[in-house]
């Protein structure tokens, strides 16, 4: 079921935040409401206000709506696989490739924070869960069996921008976090992973520290 099959622009986003509502209300926030007013008001003031949405156009404007929540319903897996579909050779280029795309969307431009939504999606989906994080973030160092890593512990501009936008909702709930201390090979991972993950690295730790204390006293006698 599309969002907007056989509606005009003007009514396309109340009624898909309607949706969105009615399948999470109880978490769906205020800046969700807003933004979707604000595409609404954009999508009236465009010059197709009369021509029901369609295309990647329809999908463009769906999946600002859909990425700028966590509280993503069924109705969102056509845009948001459209959205991933779009890959450049470069970062740079993939990132561009998908800003286009979201400015299809009549609304994309119609004030400073649209535009910015718009930036903030497109530079942090995809880039912002712990896998990626613990990719983009390692070091590695020494080399010959000596070798070693560290992944850093500061979350990147990209991801807090876009965790943190007037127009984005529950998503600093679903930021990963960080465990442990980059020196001793700490990681980041999903909130809702953050317990058990912290209970193993802190036996892990303990572990090292045992062994090496056992092997100093062992060294020294």
């Amino acid at each position: 079921m599309h969002f907007c099959s056989g509606y005009h622009l003007h009514q396309v986003f109340m009624i898909a935040y309607s949706r969105l509502e009615q399948n999470n209300r109880a978490t769906v926030k205020r800046s969700v409401i807003v933004l979707a007013m604000a595409i609404g008001v954009g999508a009236a003031q465009s010059s197709s206000a009369q021509t029901a949405l369609t295309g990647d156009t329809r999908l463009a404007c769906e999946a600002i709506l859909c990425l700028s929540t966590g509280q993503r319903p069924d109705q969102c897996t056509p845009s948001i696989a459209r959205y991933f579909s779009i890959s450049g050779r470069r970062l740079s280029d993939t990132i561009q490739g998908r800003i286009n795309f979201l400015n299809l969307c009549p609304a994309a431009s119609v004030d400073g924070n649209m535009k910015s939504l718009v930036s903030a999606i497109a530079n942090a989906v995809g880039r912002c869960d712990a896998a990626a994080l613990n990719t983009q973030l390692m070091t590695t160092y020494g080399g010959d069996g000596n070798g070693g890593y560290s992944i850093s512990n500061a979350l990147p501009a990209n991801c807090s921008t876009y965790a943190s936008h007037v127009y984005t909702s529950d998503l600093a709930d679903l930021t990963p976090v960080y465990v442990g201390l980059p020196e001793r090979n700490g990681f980041w991972v999903e909130k809702s992973s953050y317990a058990s993950a912290s209970a193993e690295y802190e036996a892990r730790v303990a572990k090292e520290d045992s062994e090496r204390a056992a092997a100093s006293q062992g060294g020294g006698g």
